[in-house]
């Protein structure tokens, strides 16, 4: 399993921005749509292409596109929803599946409530969409899941980490015979007793869409 953090100071600027307790709704979700972008750049620095022949205007050349079938993106209902069209932005030609799991709010155990997803998702590549890499849970059910149904690889695509989510995906993922990826803009210092990551940027759903 691999963790990418990109260096990059824009994905620092807006996420200090994004962090800030201050920073109002509608701003929250431009952020976090620029902030998945530029985090979509990385994500999909691994995506499969073939030859093209092509004819320009002036001759004929030889180029690269995506190989078939198309790549995959699956967002984590509700909040993943907030990170689509940005990474859409990238990926138009992606085929989209959506998956709701809903988190215990005393023993932080995920179940899955919602699922549209192909029954076969071999030789995909996956991109699964979650702003909050945690306690680890939400991603391990969903990364096995793409798997189950054959998917070709899974990169898990968060604004921020903690250290306690990372290592419960490496023990479900390290060395196994599947490929998986973390791809982030932060690891930060840990979970307080809530299950929320510190310094975090609070609840992302909530941030998203307000309280419910």
């Amino acid at each position: 399993m691999k963790v990418i953090i990109p260096d990059h100071p824009l994905l620092g600027h807006k996420l200090t921005q994004l962090r800030d307790g201050a920073t109002d709704g509608p701003t929250f979700r431009r952020l976090a749509r620029e902030l998945i972008t530029l985090l979509a750049y990385e994500a999909t620095r691994a995506l499969r292409t073939e030859q093209a022949e092509i004819q320009t205007p002036v001759s004929a050349t030889t180029g690269v596109k995506l190989c078939m079938p198309a790549p995959f993106v699956v967002p984590v209902l509700r909040a993943g929803l907030g990170l689509l069209e940005g990474f859409l932005q990238i990926l138009p030609e992606a085929d989209v599946g959506f998956l709701g799991i809903a988190r215990d709010e005393h023993s932080l155990m995920p179940s899955i409530y919602s699922e549209r997803l192909p029954r076969s998702l071999e030789g995909r590549q996956v991109f699964v969409l979650d702003p909050m890499l945690a306690t680890g849970g939400t991603l391990t059910v969903t990364t096995h899941l793409m798997f189950e149904r054959k998917a070709q690889d899974v990169t898990c695509v968060c604004l921020l980490a903690s250290p306690e989510g990372v290592a419960a995906m490496k023990r479900a993922f390290e060395g196994g015979e599947h490929s998986v990826r973390i791809v982030t803009a932060s690891i930060d210092r840990g979970l307080n007793q809530k299950g929320y990551i510190v310094p975090g940027l609070g609840d992302a759903g909530d941030r998203l869409y307000g309280n419910i």
